[in-house]
């Protein structure tokens, strides 16, 4: 036990002289979720309008104001005829142009009805989409305003409610799919190339003649990485909290539990890695190349795998950062318990138990 206690101790040495794994391990999470949070975003700020009133009235001025006042938009250009619309577009100044008819508020008082067309610059069709339901929910807001007093005929109108995130927060749709990409990847880099590094450096004699047995070694390897992931996982979540607002509707204990649970998971799987690569090279390639882009596509964290082809779905469920990210979600947004979990929960622990098992298969007791 004491043999096995000082090569968990020499890991940690190793590990804090290396000042290249400590960035990777403490500065690439902070920096990823500074930039991820603060860049990634699907809500809009700011954006460049310009404006076509056929009516110059009062009702179509106190619109124009109610959205420049807004902190979704700004009006760029007072346009005169439709002909300058598509130039605008053609240069880019602008992503939408609010038309008012003729007699804007003539219509509107005589006949009930008044038409305002939005037109949007669909080369980003996401957008183009968001831009149209902000001003159709500020020309709602407006219409209720000169409604209050009126006698006005029954209408039917759709209602639209927005559970666990009410106001569209986009960072609580990324922190989840980020906390569950830097787990992966960081702790599966990281222990990727920890057997391979003693190959490389001709440490793996000493290892093979040395009488720990393979799972003790795989332990150890692992052990550190562990602890030092739990405070990458602690910093992540505080951030998220305090700085983005991210709430934690269900239990602390839970979260973290899970989070170890999807740790342990991680690191396994580096070890896998680094047990069947000969070079950090390859076992960089492997972990980077071969994790990153199933992790961040087939994970659900920015695409719906509901709308992937059936194949891509099928394979979704190999990539245990979907399940994560389902539990993050529940957890945080949805203040679920183990009960709705442990379906995801059980599918983890399996990965992790075989990663770990198959790492202990593959670890070859003899140099070839």
């Amino acid at each position: 036990m004491k043999r096995f206690i000082g090569f968990i101790k020499k890991e940690f040495y190793h590990i804090f002289r290396d000042k290249r794994s400590l960035f990777i391990l403490f500065g690439m999470p902070i920096a990823q979720i500074m930039l991820f949070g603060f860049a990634i975003t699907n809500e809009i700020n700011n954006v460049d309008l310009a404006i076509l009133d056929k009516s110059k009235d009062v009702n179509t001025k106190q619109i124009v104001n109610k959205i420049a006042s807004s902190k979704y938009f700004s009006i760029k250009q007072i346009i005169h005829n439709e002909s300058e619309i598509e130039a605008i577009f053609k240069k880019g100044d602008v992503k939408a142009v609010l038309v008012f008819e003729k007699d804007f508020s003539k219509n509107l008082t005589k006949d009930k009805n008044a038409n305002v067309q939005i037109i949007t610059d669909a080369t980003d069709p996401n957008t183009a989409n968001t831009i149209t339901n902000y001003i159709s929910s500020i020309l709602i807001n407006f219409q209720k305003e000169i409604n209050k007093d009126l006698q006005i005929p029954y209408q039917i109108v759709p209602e639209t409610r927005m559970v666990y995130n009410p106001e569209l927060k986009s960072v609580f749709m990324f922190v989840p799919g980020v906390m569950t990409i830097i787990l992966m990847l960081v702790s599966a880099m990281m222990t990727s190339i920890s057997i391979t590094k003693e190959k490389e450096m001709g440490t793996m004699e000493i290892l093979l003649v040395s009488p720990l047995k393979p799972f003790q070694v795989i332990i150890g390897k692992v052990f550190p990485y562990i602890f030092l992931s739990i405070i990458n996982a602690i910093v992540i979540v505080v951030l998220s909290i305090f700085i983005f607002g991210m709430p934690v509707e269900g239990s602390l204990f839970l979260l973290a539990f899970e989070s170890i649970l999807f740790i342990i998971n991680a690191l396994s799987l580096g070890i896998l890695i680094s047990t069947i690569s000969e070079t950090q090279q390859t076992a960089m390639m492997i972990s980077l190349m071969g994790l990153m882009l199933p992790v961040i596509l087939l994970s659900g964290f920015i695409f719906p795998v509901s709308s992937m082809p059936e194949i891509l779905q099928w394979i979704s469920y190999v990539i245990p950062a979907k399940f994560f990210i389902i539990i993050l979600k529940g957890i945080m947004l949805k203040g679920v318990g183990i009960l709705l979990l442990w379906k995801e929960t059980l599918i983890l622990l399996g990965m992790t138990v075989l990663f770990i098992a198959l790492s202990i298969k593959k670890y070859k007791i003899r140099l070839e």
